[in-house]
């Protein structure tokens, strides 16, 4: 029976995740949800399971180590997987010192009290029982690798090569990760997904950005000429893919996560606009963001071949049920967009 720490747990891919997991692993014993509730944190998402008896919401900071060591004298965890971080590129390049303390300090604070949960005796400032080997896994992305040309695709052992803030911050936390596994033996993994798309997903983003905007016949603005192409994995397959390397991945070892989707921004934006009967005249072409990567393509042929995982969803399925999510819950992206959604944290536990 599993004991799970989960960070960043009311995010976008976080809250997708811990509700995959405890839907459909029944060695669940304990899923803790450590989460700040940053802007782009909402419990709301998890909903569905706050009532389960094996899960359990801690509000608070991955660079909170009093609380993070706490955590784990009392939970006792054996697996932490670990997504809380600042991740909008735009917002890294108005603000890259958050970036970098969040997601480098807080992965290095986590690291720590995972080493000393593992093989290692306590310290003198804390007296709990000892774990024989914490699982630790590294959420990142494909846009530590750069970008890419025309062709080609990144394959894990492609050079690290980031270009954003953001990026040079999931870059530098994954290289502490493997530092402390070739360093201390840590038992880790380290996953690099490709843009996700699907249900509760803050709308920042481009897909729901872009639904929200249509929907209220706004302008969809387009960064450049709208040519920039990535690869979209739908969110539960990639929580699938997650919790086949919890699994089946060999300690130390990087995973690539792509959806074998391809497509350019102004491609998906247009196809946005015909589902909800919209005209491209919307389409409103801005400056582009200063080191906006061209393109991004995932080999994900090792996680296929040695971890027997494949994405499920085409495209072409998953964003029409994205779509219609969206639409079929607008009181949702209201209560973002106005910032209403803050108030559900204060009255499910602020008075607990």
């Amino acid at each position: 029976m599993k004991r799970v720490l989960v960070t960043g747990g009311a995010g976008f891919i976080g809250s997708n995740f811990v509700q995959y997991m405890l839907s459909n692993k029944e060695n669940i014993e304990l899923l803790v949800n450590l989460d700040a509730l940053t802007y782009a944190g909402n419990l709301e998402n998890l909903t569905e399971v706050q009532n389960d008896k094996r899960y359990k919401f801690v509000k608070g900071d991955i660079r909170d180590k009093e609380l993070v060591e706490k955590l784990f004298c009392e939970y006792d965890f054996d697996t932490v997987v670990h997504f809380a971080a600042e991740s909008h590129v735009d917002r890294s390049i108005e603000e890259p010192e958050l970036f970098l303390t969040t997601n480098i300090v807080g992965t290095q604070t986590l690291l720590d009290a995972a080493k000393r949960h593992w093989k290692i005796q306590p310290n003198d400032k804390y007296s709990c029982d000892y774990r024989d080997g914490v699982k630790y896994l590294q959420v990142s992305t494909d846009e530590v690798y750069g970008a890419l040309g025309e062709t080609g695709m990144f394959t894990e052992t492609t050079p690290l090569s980031p270009n954003s803030p953001y990026s040079a911050s999931k870059a530098s936390a994954d290289l502490i990760v493997r530092a402390y596994h070739e360093t201390y033996g840590m038992p880790v993994n380290i996953t690099r997904c490709s843009n996700n798309y699907g249900p509760y997903q803050f709308p920042e983003k481009l897909i729901p950005l872009m639904i929200h905007n249509a929907r209220n016949d706004k302008a969809l603005p387009v960064y450049g000429d709208g040519m920039q192409i990535r690869d979209w994995l739908h969110v539960s397959d990639h929580c699938a893919a997650i919790a086949t390397v919890l699994e089946k991945g060999k300690i130390g070892e990087v995973y690539n996560i792509g959806g074998n989707n391809e497509k350019a921004n102004i491609e998906i934006v247009r196809l946005i606009l015909a589902e909800l009967g919209k005209p491209e005249s919307l389409i409103t072409y801005v400056k582009d963001r200063p080191g906006h990567d061209r393109r991004y393509a995932i080999d994900n042929t090792k996680i296929t071949t040695e971890l027997g995982w494949a994405p499920v969803y085409t495209f072409e399925q998953g964003i029409k049920e994205t779509i219609n999510w969206y639409l079929d819950n607008v009181e949702w992206v209201e209560r973002i967009t106005t910032g209403d959604y803050l108030n559900y944290y204060t009255k499910m536990y602020e008075n607990i």
